[in-house]
């Protein structure tokens, strides 16, 4: 691992701020990291507030779509709300389609099938809108680089309304209205949003036009903050203001089936990485076993038992999911073996046979072993299917369209994308993207990087510390849980390798010989032995709260340890 401690923010205006906080000048120094530099800043990041989400109509064409809508529920037209697979795109739609719903009844949902129709707008699904008499689709988290199949539907006098995210290519889609921040001409202040914060600023806007207030929405931020968390976007700005308020929401009023899934868990309360590692996947579990309507219908429905009976056949799919990604993992990493990769600077390994529900997991699970940008290859009817993920500092997307004369068709973000290509182009591509990447990456990207926010001493950690850095949450990029390093640490003699093969590190460290403090290091077991015999040493940590028969105390989460 790579340490790196982050700069020192102005030693001025660090005390400047901890003076008018009254706060300890560690803290004072993570606020002005993270761009926090007076009383006013502090109050909008520790309180977000909804009066901060910008005008919706900021956004270039939310008028006109705005007018299509009304147009659309004025005449009776059908509406069809179309969406990705992937946990975006199903609370998308689940946001989108029950909004609409509490204005007109004529409204349906479509999610493609990931196998037989892929990612974004499918000529299958325009066609199933012109056999059932929709006028209008409004397409969520996918749709700006549909331009031919847009151009198709206009064709057979069917709309069009896009909200997506991603970036658009050369040319958009030729539709009533394209919604999206990351469009060159669009004037939006914020420009991290993710698709369903794309939606949910459409209803915002409809919802103005009907003299509705931003509390008439707060019922639909639960789905807003799962997106944001699970597509990993930015809690920064406008999404930190829909998250902080969407996890109350999950955690005080939930709909039927986040509830059904919560219910399961045994938590009081969720933040965000527990939206991110438990909601999400399942959510997810549904588009990539089975079809992504299941998780549209459990999220869509009001009655919590028929819920439950959701959310348990979304519980299979996901232990489903499981089994499937660690057979395929060691598969992938015996592929890599093999064929005597292990020195390259990529790993883009295809089978097959291997499921493409869960090619994006594996490729996630690949870059643990190896750390460099992955691609997971399968067969997907004639063509081959990939998922694309990268590591920090590296825009894979960037890279793909380096070697775009080899793909059909690609789209994603710096760090995750998607990909078709002929079976006969794939030698090609893989030595292009090999030969991309080895000419493009920086060679320290290819070691794992720890961001270490400041230099600590353990006496400034107490319960007040502690109280002050819970209130930094929601964590996520932009907005990191803060990571502390702190030198000339020494075991009081009892750490111990604990967990299934020895795998993880406990102990209880002292720096000054007064506070002592237990530490858990996962997957850190193989380091026992730079604690052993009271040896001094240093740790990068976290710090964090342990429950143990109903007793709260506060412990440091070990990242790494140096001599």
């Amino acid at each position: 691992m790579r340490w790196t401690l982050k700069p020192k923010p102005n030693p001025k205006i660090v005390k400047s701020l901890a003076d008018s906080l009254q706060i300890d000048v560690p803290i004072a120094s993570l606020l002005v990291q993270r761009g926090i530099e007076n009383f006013e800043d502090a109050k909008s990041f520790f309180r977000p507030s909804l009066d901060h989400l910008h005008d919706p109509y900021l956004m270039k064409d939310m008028d006109k779509a705005v007018v299509r809508i009304q147009h659309a529920i004025a005449n009776n037209e059908n509406i069809l709300v179309y969406g990705d697979y992937d946990v975006d795109g199903t609370t998308s739609v689940a946001l989108m389609s029950s909004y609409l719903k509490t204005k007109t009844p004529l409204v349906a949902t479509y999610i493609p099938d990931r196998y037989g129709e892929g990612y974004g707008v499918s000529y299958q699904g325009i066609d199933f809108a012109e056999d059932n008499d929709f006028s209008l689709i409004i397409a969520l988290d996918c749709g700006v680089k549909a331009v031919d199949k847009v151009a198709y539907a206009k064709q057979k006098s069917i709309d069009f309304i896009i909200c997506d995210h991603h970036r658009p290519g050369a040319t958009v889609p030729d539709a009533v209205a394209v919604l999206d921040p990351k469009q060159a001409d669009c004037n939006y202040p914020y420009k991290e949003l993710c698709g369903c914060g794309v939606g949910f600023k459409l209803i915002q806007a409809l919802a103005e036009k009907d003299g509705q207030t931003i509390n008439d929405l707060l019922p639909y931020l639960d789905l807003v903050a799962t997106a944001i968390g699970a597509d990993i976007v930015p809690i920064t700005g406008e999404n930190r203001v829909l998250a902080y308020h969407g996890l109350k929401v999950v955690n005080q009023k939930s709909r039927a089936g986040f509830r059904a899934i919560i219910n399961q868990l045994k938590k009081d309360t969720l933040t965000i990485t527990d939206v991110v590692f438990t909601i999400a996947p399942r959510i997810n579990a549904a588009g990539r076993m089975k079809h992504g309507q299941y998780a549209v219908d459990l999220l869509t429905e009001i009655d919590f038992d028929t819920a439950v009976t959701y959310a348990e056949e979304i519980e299979a799919f996901n232990s489903d999911r499981r089994e499937t990604d660690k057979t395929i993992t060691v598969e992938a990493l015996a592929q890599i073996i093999e064929n005597k990769e292990e020195q390259r600077l990529t790993s883009v390994v295809y089978q097959e046979d291997w499921h493409k529900g869960v090619i994006g997991i594996v490729a996630s699970r690949l870059i643990e072993t190896y750390y460099r940008p992955t691609l997971v290859f399968t067969k997907s009817g004639d063509k081959l299917a990939a998922s694309a993920r990268s590591v920090s500092g590296f825009d894979v997307y960037n890279a793909l369209e380096a070697c775009s004369e080899h793909i059909e068709q690609f789209g994603g973000h710096m760090y995750a994308a998607g990909l078709t290509l002929k079976e006969e182009n794939y030698e090609a591509f893989k030595q292009a993207f090999e030969d991309e990447v080895s000419k493009t990456i920086d060679k320290n990207l290819l070691t794992p990087e720890i961001k270490i926010d400041t230099t600590l001493e353990l006496s400034a950690i107490d319960d007040r510390f502690w109280r002050i850095i819970k209130q930094f949450a929601p964590f996520g990029p932009g907005n990191m849980t803060p990571i502390f390093m702190s030198e000339d640490l020494k075991d009081t003699g009892y750490g111990k390798c604990v967990g299934e093969d020895d795998k993880h590190i406990r102990c209880t460290v002292t720096q000054s010989g007064r506070e002592k403090f237990v530490c858990i290091g996962f997957n850190l077991g193989d380091k026992l032995n730079l604690i052993k015999d009271r040896k001094r040493f240093k740790a990068v940590y976290s710090v964090d709260e342990n429950h143990w028969q109903g007793n709260v105390s506060l412990q440091l989460k070990l990242r790494d340890l140096k001599e």
